[in-house]
């Protein structure tokens, strides 16, 4: 899952760099994508200039008068790219890529069960920045910068100040590493690791590829679909001649999310060799329907994606809201099963503290698994 930025950085991820082969667009030019090339010019100047305060939002989309439904939150504000913005349709209050991001007043309401913590993750933190939950897998939060809050975040009360590892930590978590031979998989997360640079995400590459037991680097993101231009070639090439498989989760709700733009550069990232799966979370009154999760699967397919996982909500302290009862998800998914060719259906899972692994929901929990 995706998270944010420490409370006082979270109104504007600084640019350190631009990256290799990019360039700035001249005064008064928009961002736009050189064809024939497959270059971005200047993600970091989209991740930087995104939108934190909420009534600007509401007058790009027409929706200022929606405003008294809404809250200004103190820690984990509002903070989404243009580009995800220009998804979304104007004057519609119920756009489903504008329900993951706008904060609700019903973020406020407590509700019995739903904590700031809920995979324990506090519990499995062996050293800074590093989360050894699974077996044979180990997670490292890179960073704690993300381009954009999803109000249903599990992570959005994590506390990034205590567990972001510097460069001169990678000798540690590269000694635990050894000091567990069973680990052949690093997963690296944050907060999104693909907000750091190039330069600093190498770093972390190399690192990894030093160690003669990983196999597999596993990158657990959200850039990819909410600023697509992040998917630049410098980035690809060097994935593409890693010694280490590279596997890519996105993470995407919606088939709306996935315009051509962000198609074709997934598409290009497949062609580099770049394994590419796709995670969902099952959210009330956004993806809730047998309609949207089929054209959110079929659409991923378009663009190069498989389906991984479909998740139920982790019970995260403010997002109640977005939950649906675990029949209502049974039962969608047993209508996923009838329409859509077995590659295209994600496993149903849910992820549960001291658990070391994602947990199967049981599909014969419910009256409908004999309708199908």
């Amino acid at each position: 899952m995706i998270n944010h930025l420490p409370q006082q950085k979270n109104k504007q991820i600084p640019i350190t760099s631009v990256a290799v082969g990019t360039c700035a667009p001249k005064a008064g030019e928009s961002l736009q994508v050189i064809e024939d090339s497959n270059e971005a010019i200047n993600w970091q100047t989209q991740v930087a200039d995104v939108i934190t305060d909420i009534d600007q939002l509401l007058a790009i989309l027409e929706l200022s008068h929606i405003k008294d439904e809404l809250y200004v939150p103190q820690g984990f504000g509002l903070r989404v790219p243009k580009a995800f913005v220009a998804k979304m349709k104007k004057g519609d209050a119920n756009d489903p890529l504008l329900l993951q991001v706008l904060p609700n007043k019903q973020e406020q309401t407590q509700v019995t069960g739903y904590v700031s913590d809920p995979l324990a993750e506090n519990a499995h933190n062996p050293i800074k920045g590093l989360l050894h939950k699974y077996r044979s897998r180990v997670l490292v939060t890179v960073t704690g910068a993300c381009a954009i809050h999803c109000r249903y975040c599990f992570r959005q009360h994590f506390d990034y100040q205590s567990n972001l590892p510097k460069s001169d930590q990678l000798r540690l978590i590269q000694d635990y590493i050894r000091q567990h031979p069973e680990i052949n998989e690093v997963i690296l997360s944050g907060g999104d690791p693909l907000s750091v640079t190039n330069r600093r995400l190498f770093l972390w590459l190399q690192a990894l590829e030093d160690l003669p037991q990983i196999n597999t680097i596993r990158l657990h993101t959200r850039l990819p679909i909410v600023i697509p231009d992040r998917l630049d070639n410098e980035l690809l090439d060097r994935l593409e001649h890693s010694r280490c498989r590279i596997v890519m989760v996105v993470h995407t709700n919606h088939a709306n999310e996935i315009d051509n733009h962000t198609a074709k550069l997934l598409q290009h990232a497949r062609q580099k060799g770049i394994t590419l799966l796709n995670q969902t979370v099952l959210l009330a009154g956004v993806n809730d329907g047998l309609k949207q999760q089929v054209a959110l699967s079929e659409r991923l397919f378009e663009a190069g994606v498989l389906p991984y996982y479909l998740h139920l909500l982790d019970k995260v302290a403010g997002a109640a809201h977005f939950d649906i009862a675990q029949k209502q998800a049974i039962d969608l998914y047993w209508q996923m099963l009838a329409h859509l060719p077995g590659y295209l259906v994600p496993k149903l899972v849910q992820e549960l503290p001291h658990k070391p692994f994602k947990t199967p929901v049981d599909l014969y929990h419910s009256d409908s698994a004999h309708l199908f």
